[in-house]
């Protein structure tokens, strides 16, 4: 019988899944481009930049992703950023294209953490 990792439990924030609704209306295939990044952080890889400025208590990775749709690479591609909340719970904060929007602030993604 094969060793199975525990698999992380991946949860939606309001606002992630209405930025992913959004999207999908633009790009046909945002859920495919980020399909392996959610594979990843479901068998406990935590991949990303961790983003600081938020306190020791918060663990808040954003990574970058292919936009399929459009021909810039990772640079022009999406932004998912997710906080850690404990070993096996992940929660979806937002995703939003790079081409749309600037970096969010340390500000920007408390505000999204206090409307959860």
């Amino acid at each position: 019988m094969p060793n199975e990792s525990p698999l992380v439990n991946i949860d939606l924030s309001p606002e992630s899944k209405r930025n992913l609704r959004d999207l999908a209306k633009r790009y046909r295939n945002i859920r495919s481009d980020i399909e392996p990044v959610i594979e990843q952080i479901q068998v406990g890889d935590f991949i990303g930049d961790r983003i600081s400025g938020l306190g020791e208590e918060y663990r808040i990775y954003k990574v970058r992703v292919k936009n399929s749709n459009i021909q810039k690479g990772k640079s022009g591609g999406y932004r998912l950023i997710y906080q850690v909340e404990s070993p096996t719970s992940v929660l979806l904060l937002t995703i939003y294209s790079k081409s749309d929007q600037e970096d969010l602030t340390a500000n920007d993604i408390l505000d999204i953490i206090n409307q959860v």
